[in-house]
């Protein structure tokens, strides 16, 4: 059995690699972390006796030790705590399924061990791509895409990354698929939280909805498979059936399809190169019927255009447009904002980003907190 850590253990994706060790069998959990969902998390330590956890939280993390006196994990609190659970000696894999720019430090905790990443925290690679692919290429820690788009690249990649001519990354288009600007003016959370195929954490299923999620998933598909932003193709794809495609220099387009669910991509991580019992509902093209392909709208959702500019301007660009966006969409969630002011305030703050060669860690954190600030001040 392979050991594994589980970072965000009570979000969408923490919840879901958990049921895949239930399906499968073949993992065991030596650590857990959260933000302050202390409830979830005291099920989860005594269904799966890791050796650490952590709250990020510090209140949380109080309440955990109290609640979990009675059993042998350690509790730890913070973002070194969810670094030390990533680090941990025994854990073969680690899934990195915090949500935002949170997930970098305990990322490059993992990778400094030689661990396999099971990345499904995007934003990682989005804001120190360049850092964080040098740091797995030294430490020899493999990157394996849990992302739906990102695992169906490499799974169609195979070996064959030489003859990559380009990337076709799908959308489903959200809840707000053909709607116009002028409509979209009026959207409030409820509307945009009801995504049409997956079952999503808020913030995800909000980026997903101004396809804010497509830019990132460009930025990470980058890093991941050496391609410039302009070698990566958004299409919409309504289904949710393909879940991205890859061009050859011969024309030849190879596509990976399954059901929307994201416990596939979460078992290939885990079990790569090898595959595993099923975890989902297999795919009946015949009840699918119809699989549909759209153009992106870029004037009515202009997210996936200013990644791509962000990309072009490289790392400091990239953890603006990030930054940014993380403390819009929480405006918006809270009622501070409206839906189209999230990628108004992405694109002022990117017109004001600070210029930085070959930023360092620190400078790519100064710049997501520069990105927040602008966002607050334009409420």
């Amino acid at each position: 059995m392979k050991n594994i850590s589980v970072l965000g253990s009570t979000g969408s994706i923490g919840t879901q690699t958990l049921e895949v060790v239930d399906q499968t069998n073949d993992y065991r959990i030596s650590a857990l972390t959260a933000h302050s969902n202390v409830s979830l998390i005291e099920q989860q330590i005594r269904k799966y006796k890791p050796k650490l956890a952590c709250m990020t939280d510090e209140n949380a993390a109080k309440d955990l030790k109290v609640r979990v006196a009675d059993t042998n994990v350690k509790v730890l609190s913070g973002i070194e705590g969810v670094c030390e659970c990533a680090a941990i000696d025994e854990a073969e894999a680690v899934v990195t399924a915090i949500v935002g720019i949170a997930g970098l430090k305990p990322t490059l905790s993992a990778i400094s061990c030689g661990k396999r990443i099971a990345l499904a925290n995007k934003e990682t690679l989005v804001t120190a791509g360049e850092i964080v692919i040098a740091e797995a290429k030294r430490h020899g820690s493999e990157i394996i895409p849990v992302d739906s788009e990102h695992s169906a690249i490499f799974q169609s990649i195979s070996n064959q990354q030489k003859f990559l001519k380009r990337i076709i990354i799908t959308a489903s288009g959200g809840p707000f698929f053909g709607k116009s600007k002028e409509e979209l003016k009026n959207i409030t959370p409820e509307m945009a939280l009801k995504h049409p195929n997956w079952s999503m954490g808020a913030k995800i299923t909000i980026d997903s909805a101004t396809l804010v999620n497509k830019g990132l998933e460009i930025i990470e598909a980058m890093h991941l498979f050496g391609l410039s932003a302009d070698n990566i193709t958004p299409i919409i794809h309504r289904e949710s059936i393909v879940h991205s495609m890859v061009e050859f220099c011969d024309s030849s387009v190879i596509a990976q399809m399954g059901v929307p669910d994201m416990k596939l991509p979460i078992s290939y991580a885990l079990s790569y190169p090898e595959r595993t019992v099923p975890v989902c509902d297999t795919l009946d093209l015949v009840k699918v019927g119809t699989l549909s392909f759209y153009d992106v709208d870029n004037e009515t959702f202009p997210a996936i255009n200013l990644a791509k500019d962000a990309a072009k301007k490289g790392t400091i660009m990239c953890s603006v447009f990030n930054g940014a966006n993380e403390a819009a969409v929480e405006l918006f969630l809270n009622g501070k904002c409206s839906f189209t002011d999230i990628t108004k305030f992405i694109e002022t703050a990117m017109s004001k980003a600070p210029k930085i060669e070959n930023p360092s860690i620190d400078d790519i954190f100064m710049a997501d907190d520069f990105a927040r600030k602008i966002v607050k001040e334009c409420v």
